[in-house]
């Protein structure tokens, strides 16, 4: 991987910014793209804000991007491009917890920090033998303690990593190769007969189901689009009519017109297809979405927000990952 041994504090973060909560199969790409088109905070700082969108759209956690940009602009303006070098400051910057400011400190700076991610926590717990969730507020301090005491002090970034792609390829999550594992001597899970049950979590995470409708107005070759602002799931990325819906509805051309009229006052429409169902998993819901594409004789007066995008212009905009599987599977160009 190319941050491997990276020393720059700017590709670091970059780096552990775009893989929280994404693969690194997926997430290298997504790396190199962007050390491409910013190959410096201060290119980054500058950029468009929609511009950055449409790089990331596909990651997901769009929150993430939305801290990229704060934090590029902080170290752009307020520490001239240079990244502060302990982890205190670090922890003062939007996106960045308590394991990224560990990663840059120890990485770029070799300062004795440890990161405590999923690999980490994995390794430990069964190492040692320990049975206490790792969600809880006393899982927490065993063993961000344990971590602290583990850690080479002299060679903080070296440790921290050989760590993280110990649990990564040697104590992976399943099927871990035990035979092979150098630990397996002193491991207390493997002597206990633990290792499929450790690490322990307290909570148990359920999936809140959604049913997203959406509405495809088309005048001629323009579709309205708008801007997701509210604080929900894919804010400041770019959508069409939504009916966020309790539960599952059939559209056929008299239950749309109805709808329409009621919702935009809208006379007459013609049906022109209406989508498969396509599914969208995220860390705490599922979304099932339906598209419906209408045309019309003209412009509502009733839509006031959003915009008019070509229909040739539509991927030039930042879409969730949904609507693109719509646009690759579905949508008749």
């Amino acid at each position: 991987m190319p941050w491997k041994g990276e020393k720059d504090p700017y590709k670091i973060w970059l780096s552990e910014i775009i893989l929280q909560q994404t693969r690194v199969e997926q997430g290298l790409a997504y790396y190199n793209k962007f050390i491409e088109a910013y190959p410096t905070v201060f290119d980054l700082a500058k950029a468009k804000e929609q511009t950055v969108f449409k790089l990331w759209e596909g990651l997901g956690y769009y929150n993430r991007c939305r801290n990229l940009l704060a934090t590029a602009k902080v170290i752009a303006t307020n520490y001239k491009g240079v990244f502060p070098n302990d982890y205190e400051t670090l922890l003062t910057l939007k996106g960045v917890g308590p394991y990224t400011a560990a990663a840059i400190a120890s990485f770029a700076f070799n300062a004795p920090h440890a990161v405590l991610d999923g690999n980490v926590f994995r390794v430990i717990a069964r190492y040692e033998g320990i049975d206490v969730p790792t969600d809880s507020t006393a899982g927490k301090k065993i063993f961000e303690t344990r971590a602290a005491a583990l850690l080479d002090k002299k060679q903080a970034g070296l440790y921290n990593q050989a760590i993280m792609d110990f649990g990564a390829t040697v104590c992976k999550p399943l099927a871990p190769h035990c035979n092979a594992c150098p630990l397996q001597k002193t491991c207390v899970a493997h002597a206990t007969a633990q290792v499929n049950q450790l690490p322990i979590k307290e909570k148990q995470l359920i999936k809140k189901e959604r049913r997203f409708y959406y509405f495809l107005l088309q005048v001629k070759d323009e579709i309205w689009v708008s801007e997701r602002k509210h604080k929900d799931i894919w804010q400041g990325l770019f959508e069409f009519y939504l009916l966020d819906a309790g539960k599952k509805m059939l559209w056929n051309q008299v239950a749309t017109q109805q709808f329409l009229k009621e919702q935009l006052g809208l006379s007459s429409i013609q049906l022109l297809d209406r989508s498969s169902e396509i599914k969208q998993t995220l860390t705490h819901q599922i979304i099932t979405a339906q598209f419906i594409r209408v045309s019309l004789s003209k412009k509502p007066a009733s839509i006031t927000s959003g915009k008019w995008q070509k229909i040739s212009k539509l991927k030039a905009l930042p879409f969730p990952k949904l609507l693109n599987q719509y646009f690759n599977e579905e949508f008749v160009w």
